[in-house]
């Protein structure tokens, strides 16, 4: 089987070593995405909420460039800086995963790149 990498401009460019995607057989594993401003590459202001729903359209983009969507999500998993933001961050979740929602895992974590409240990650089909 063979691997192959994914980048998009419309997502905020690695800051590490790392591809923004990876798709392996039928499947996209995406790194985690933060609530950069693609552009600017600056968190969004705003709070955890904000963050979130930047976070989930970075997620989207680099989704739509592996050739697949956030209806091929199949398991997310978010981190939060402070697990207090729970409530916050799964209203804005609710929002882009309504009806059938992947399976997910939240956990709180000591810190995030960049000083980020929230990243998310997901595993999806390829359509």
């Amino acid at each position: 089987m063979e691997k192959r990498i994914v980048s998009t401009e419309d997502a905020p460019a690695a800051v590490g070593p790392y591809s923004q995607a990876v798709i392996a057989g039928n499947l996209v594993y995406t790194a985690g995405q933060l609530g950069l401003d693609p552009k600017s590459g600056r968190l969004v202001e705003g709070g955890v909420e904000a963050q979130t729903r930047q976070a989930l359209n970075n997620l989207q983009a680099v989704l739509a460039a592996a050739g697949s969507s956030l209806e091929g999500v199949v398991k997310t998993t978010v981190f939060l800086q402070d697990i207090g933001d729970f409530k916050a961050m799964n209203g804005v979740y609710a929002e882009f995963f309504g009806k059938s929602p992947p399976a997910r895992s939240a956990v709180q974590v000591a810190a995030l790149p960049l000083g980020g409240l929230v990243e998310i990650e997901a595993v999806a089909l390829r359509a």
